[in-house]
């Protein structure tokens, strides 16, 4: 479904700041996989998706999907059949636009009609854009001539999460996308998103800090270090890899120990829990 293949980036190339972001990666997505990734800053996990979503090209590689290259498909383009969510609650959104226009512009954008840029939405897509938000249980369904900037993070984020699925996508990314949350909108904007996920077998890939979240949700879990791949579980062998066994791996696949303390904090807050 997606293949990713010998993926290379260097930032501030020949400078003093040089960073090798992505180390020839390579990556195969199936089709209704539910992937999570973990690990630490500057791993690459993030830059991975940017290079999916076409936010930049890679110095080498391919990105294919559907059998169709887009390694050099613009970033407005691929945004037609890729969903993308970010941590921060703010990005996703136009702030001084209502709901519904905000909803409109994601549901024309990812529309397969070839005058979709220059169409209304009707009477009947309102009606399902309110269906929609109804179901978000926040009461926005009454609030869609309200700007998106009065919401709080956590409605924005269910909004986000909407809009990316409205039409549904190809592919869904998900950028430690409850991370800037209460933990009780984290909870309800991740059972949305676990719902939506299960319910349209939508292709996903989930960055978390959380490493039960990572052994818990979807059917597949990587874990990144230095732009690479390190580690990739699933079936039998994930659903009987405990945390601690996880931490071991990726020691021994790494010769260091995972050094983020939002990671490991996750890990010593299960525990006590």
């Amino acid at each position: 479904m997606l293949q990713l293949t010998g993926l290379r980036k260097t930032f501030n190339k020949g400078t003093i700041n040089e960073k090798v972001a992505l180390d020839g990666l390579d990556l195969t997505v199936k089709d209704g996989d539910f992937i999570t990734i973990i690990g630490s800053n500057g791993a690459g996990k993030s830059t991975t998706f940017n290079a999916i979503c076409g936010g930049f090209y890679v110095d080498e590689g391919f990105v294919e999907l559907d059998g169709k290259d887009i390694t050099f498909v613009p970033e407005y383009k691929r945004s037609k059949y890729i969903g993308h969510l970010f941590q921060d609650p703010m990005k996703g959104t136009a702030p001084h636009m209502s709901i519904e226009e905000n909803l409109a512009i994601a549901y024309l954008r990812a529309s397969t009609r070839s005058s979709a840029y220059f169409s209304r939405v009707s009477k009947k897509d309102k009606e399902t854009f309110r269906e929609a938000l109804a179901r978000l249980d926040m009461g926005l369904e009454d609030r869609m001539k309200n700007p998106v900037g009065l919401l709080s993070g956590g409605q924005r984020q269910a909004l986000t999460l909407l809009m990316a699925t409205l039409v549904t996508p190809k592919i869904l990314l998900l950028d430690e996308h409850t991370a800037a949350l209460d933990p009780g909108t984290a909870d309800k904007v991740l059972k949305l998103t676990k719902d939506i996920v299960s319910e349209r077998n939508i292709t996903c890939m989930m960055i978390t800090h959380n490493m039960h979240q990572a052994l818990e949700l979807g059917n597949r879990t990587l874990m990144m270090s230095d732009g690479k791949i390190v580690l990739d579980v699933s079936g039998a062998e994930r659903d009987e890899m405990t945390v601690e066994d996880l931490l071991k791996r990726f020691a021994d696949n790494t010769g260091k120990d995972l050094d983020n303390d939002r990671i490991l904090l996750s890990t010593a807050e299960k525990r006590e829990s």
